[in-house]
C-alpha cells in the first residue's frame, strides 16, 4: 500500500504474535504521521506512523494494515508505561529500504542533522507564501555541528523542497537524501517566519551507532 495516502483518524489493523500469541489482531486509528522516533541505540527512525492500535513485545515486524487490506506500515515500537502510543515504520520507507538492500547490500544515506515531522500547510499559509503543496516537513530539533546548523536552519522552519524536489513528508526527505547527495552542495528551500528562503548545505553520510 501507499502510506502517503494515510490520513489522521483512519482505521488501521495491527497483526503479530505478541507475547507468543500467534496471529493476534488489534485495531486502532492513525494518531499522527511523519514522526521521528529515537531508538534505544540512539538511532533516529524517520517517517513513523503513530497509532493507538495495541502493540506488545512480539508485534515488531508485523504488518499494519489499512481498512482496505493494504499494508501501510511495519509495526516497530511502543512507549513503555504509556497507553495508546504505538509506532510503525511507513510502508513507503520500508519499500525504499528493501530496494536499496537488493541493489547495494546496504542503505547508504546522506543526512543533514535534523529531527522533523510532517506538517500540514494551511490554506492561509499557502496563499501568503505562494505555495501549492498541502504539506511539508517541520524541523523539530537540530543536531549541534550538523550541516543543518552550519547552514543556518532553525527549529520551527518548514522544509519545502530539496534541490527542486518538493518535500511533502518525512519519507520524501529520506528518499531525496540518498547516497549521491553525500558531500555535494544542495539547495534547501524553507519557510522561515512566513517567508521563503533558500539555504545551501552539504549533507554528510549518516553513520549509524552500534
Amino acid at each position: 500500500g501507499n502510506s502517503k495516502l494515510l490520513k489522521r483518524g483512519q482505521l488501521v489493523i495491527a497483526i503479530g504474535n505478541p507475547l507468543g500469541f500467534e496471529s493476534t489482531v488489534t485495531t486502532g486509528v492513525v494518531s499522527a504521521l511523519g514522526r521521528s522516533l529515537r531508538a534505544r541505540s540512539g538511532r533516529l527512525i524517520d517517517d513513523v506512523i503513530q497509532t493507538d492500535a495495541a502493540l506488545n513485545p512480539g508485534n515488531s515486524g508485523g504488518p499494519l494494515v489499512s481498512s482496505h487490506g493494504e499494508v501501510v506500515g511495519i509495526n516497530t515500537a511502543v512507549i513503555m508505561g504509556a497507553q495508546g502510543i504505538c509506532f510503525a515504520v511507513a510502508s513507503n520507507t520500508a519499500s525504499f529500504v528493501l530496494g536499496e538492500l537488493v541493489r547495494h547490500g546496504r542503505v547508504r544515506r546522506a543526512h543533514i542533522g535534523i529531527a522533523a515531522q510532517q506538517f500540514a500547510l494551511s490554506r492561509r499559509r499557502r496563499h501568503a507564501a505562494g505555495l501549492t503543496q498541502e504539506s511539508a516537513v517541520m524541523v523539530a530539533s537540530i543536531e549541534p555541528g550538523s550541516p543543518a546548523e552550519q547552514a543556518g536552519l532553525n527549529a520551527g522552519d518548514v522544509i519545502l523542497a530539496l534541490d527542486g524536489v518538493a518535500i511533502t513528508g518525512a519519507d520524501d526527505l529520506i528518499r531525496v537524501l540518498a547516497g549521491d547527495k553525500i558531500g555535494r552542495t544542495v539547495e534547501l528551500e524553507v519557510l522561515h517566519n512566513g517567508s521563503r528562503r533558500v539555504l545551501s548545505l552539504v549533507p554528510q553520510e549518516r553513520v549509524h551507532r552500534r
